[in-house]
């Protein structure tokens, strides 16, 4: 079986999708399959890891939309090859550029590739009512119409992270009429084993937190993530004089809004941003964290989430994270009803009072949900039987 996977970037810095593709393609190709990616990252861009997967790189777009007519070319070349194309991520031209090459070459009467769609949670309801995103809601109102209503609907089907994001995806738009929705889930690898270079990775870009406890979101720097008030939670914390662990913000920092948060708690001597977080540094800061901690206003699957269960990290989330349900029942995270300074104030006083010990049982029972629920071994084999059954 040929897989080709269609997304806009492979860029690690774009967030979730580029990653969880990757850990996807990787067992994918362990199960036995041929897979390649093309993306529109720059022909020559480093993304600074060492892997074996062919992504082929076509060059940017143009404008947000990344129209790119080399993208079409391409794909009426090379369609034929594949015995399917999953295509990750919406709004965006790669969607519609493989709509069009499937029309035209059943046109011609070629052969075509069974295509699926992976929203990653952009069909999300959240996305067209945030106050601050009414401009960005009109234009995908616009390009619903245009292009991406009929692009999702003809695809053979609609593959969804969780049943949470499927059952969302059909309040959102009129005319949402797939083929067929499938919850597929989503995993991650299993995270390499704890080793001390780890530890001094992240402690020679963090040295101020050293032999310190700290409390670790990881994340983009971003008005969803609730990160503006999870700042201000923390620091009505320590004004009052509550003992907490330190606070470090793993995200990339170049952005305006990251600044504004540095600003917001440049006062705060026990708030540490580090920038982006790769590798074993990324690793020391969630084996050596006492939780991690995500109070996002909408996250689709969170793979930070399970990273950090996976490394036996009890987490803080919110019901506005769709995989919560799977989460609940394992007793290994808080979760919130709704992202409010008061609600996670409260829950990080508490927190605060928990001994060593009943925090290493509520991270065993995190990473015992990882493992029942958010392996990738066990994901992508459901992803390679459900499309054998398409």
């Amino acid at each position: 079986m040929k897989i080709l996977h269609v997304i806009t970037s492979m860029d690690p810095k774009t967030g979730g999708p580029s990653q969880g593709l990757r850990n996807l393609c990787s067992f994918n190709m362990k199960l036995g399959l041929y897979v390649e990616v093309v993306c529109l990252d720059d022909v020559n861009q480093d993304y600074g890891l060492d892997e074996k997967l062919f992504i082929n790189k076509l060059g940017s777009g143009k404008t947000s939309f990344q129209y790119s007519p080399v993208l079409l070319r391409w794909l009426l070349l090379n369609l034929e090859r594949f015995d399917f194309v999953s295509v990750h991520g919406i709004w965006q031209y790669h969607n519609y550029a493989v709509y069009k090459a499937i029309k035209i070459l059943k046109k011609h009467n070629k052969k075509v590739p069974k295509v699926v769609i992976m929203p990653h949670g952009m069909l999300d309801p959240y996305f067209q009512k945030a106050t601050d995103r009414k401009m960005k809601a009109l234009r995908n109102e616009v390009v619903w119409r245009l292009t991406e209503k009929r692009a999702l609907n003809a695809v053979d089907a609609v593959f969804f992270t969780c049943e949470e994001e499927l059952l969302l995806a059909r309040t959102t738009f009129k005319g949402y009429q797939p083929k067929k929705e499938i919850n597929v889930g989503y995993g991650i690898q299993r995270p390499p084993v704890y080793r001390t270079c780890m530890k001094t990775a992240f402690e020679e870009l963090c040295p101020a937190i050293k032999a310190k406890k700290y409390w670790l979101f990881l994340s983009r720097i971003d008005p969803k993530k609730g990160i503006d008030v999870l700042i201000d939670a923390y620091n009505q914390l320590t004004a009052e004089n509550h003992l907490l662990p330190e606070l470090l913000v793993a995200g990339p920092t170049d952005s305006g809004y990251a600044q504004k948060m540095m600003r917001k708690a440049s006062s705060n001597t026990h708030i540490h941003f580090t920038g982006m977080l790769t590798g074993d540094s990324k690793w020391g800061a969630f084996y050596g964290c006492e939780g991690y901690l995500l109070p996002s206003h909408q996250e689709n699957f969170g793979i930070a989430i399970v990273e950090a269960m996976a490394c036996e990290k009890p987490v803080l989330i919110t019901k506005n994270i769709n995989i919560w349900r799977k989460i609940t029942d394992g007793n290994g995270a808080w979760i919130l009803d709704d992202v409010t300074e008061n609600s996670i104030k409260k829950q990080l006083a508490n927190m605060a009072l928990l001994t060593d010990s009943a925090l290493k049982i509520k991270g065993n029972h995190a990473f015992t949900t990882y493992e029942n629920k958010f392996d990738v071994e066990y994901c992508a084999q459901v992803f390679f039987d459900t499309l054998k059954n398409l």
